[in-house]
């Protein structure tokens, strides 16, 4: 291919587009309201889509994995930001080790499930 890509920006759905929208924006995201059910979320050179539809099968099987330069410091700075507590339904794993490299995982209040990683 001799196109140079930009960006992937995924589209994830949401359970109550408001309450995921004011995750995100406590993650440390910034928003762009696209539409009344369409944003798109941006953080350092990431991007993504949230749009105000549920589908059940299609979120409890929507995973998306981050690159991220070091784990250790990555997980510190999110669990400072104690989402857990203002977003019941969501969750921050512990880092898990593993022969590829060291991962934690986040669950945002949908069901999203975000990979947070370093490879070795």
């Amino acid at each position: 291919m001799q196109s140079n890509i930009i960006s992937i920006r995924p589209f994830i759905g949401a359970k109550d587009f408001d309450i995921s929208r004011k995750f995100y924006t406590d993650f440390g995201f910034a928003e762009t309201k696209l539409s009344a059910e369409l944003s798109v979320f941006t953080l350092r050179n990431i991007s993504f889509y949230l749009q105000k539809a549920y589908v059940k099968d299609w979120i409890d099987n929507t995973m998306i994995f981050v690159q991220v330069a070091n784990v250790v410091e990555f997980h510190q700075e999110i669990s400072s930001l104690e989402i857990t507590i203002k977003y019941p339904s969501t969750r921050v794993s512990n880092i898990k080790h593993d022969t590829w490299g060291d991962e934690f995982f986040v669950h945002d209040p949908s069901g999203i499930l975000w990979h947070f990683g370093q490879f070795h």
